[in-house]
């Protein structure tokens, strides 16, 4: 009798201690990123005569939180505003407000012939943000924390 009540003693603790075991926590980093078709580049056509959009993803649980997201846009020699492209999104700040996980970028594409030998791409470099997320997807390499768009 005493044996049984050892073993029952001991199965239930077992039992016990071992639901924690499954148990997953929840994913809470926060991070904020730019891509489009989950990369980090993209081309465009001289000839192209578009609005494309290039969006910047905020990764983090609900929350009742605005989150505002500072970037600049690099430009290469090879581009020339109104006339290759033109910026149509003007702020250099995002405001992420609560329920919101996309923001747009959209730039203007004009055709017009490049000069292969300059560059020609526009860079959009995430900076900063108010709650010290990350910028870029987590690790050391910071991926997806700057987009490149080539005219080619």
């Amino acid at each position: 009798m005493k044996k049984n009540m050892l073993f029952l003693f001991i199965g239930g603790l077992l039992l016990f201690s071992s639901c924690s075991l499954e148990e997953n926590p929840p994913y809470d980093l926060k991070f904020i990123h730019i891509m489009k078709d989950e990369a980090s580049s993209t081309t465009v056509s001289s000839k192209a005569n578009t609005v494309s959009t290039y969006n910047v993803y905020l990764s983090a649980p609900a929350s009742q939180e605005t989150v505002t997201v500072t970037y600049e846009i690099i430009v290469g020699e090879g581009l020339t505003e109104n006339v290759d492209y033109k910026l149509l999104t003007k702020e250099t700040s995002l405001v992420f407000l609560p329920g919101i996980y996309d923001m747009p970028i959209r730039i203007q594409w004009y055709p017009n012939p490049i000069d292969p030998e300059k560059d020609n791409s526009i860079k959009i470099r995430l900076l900063t943000n108010d709650k010290g997320y990350s910028i870029g997807l987590p690790g050391p390499d910071k991926n997806q924390s700057e987009f490149t768009i080539t005219k080619i």
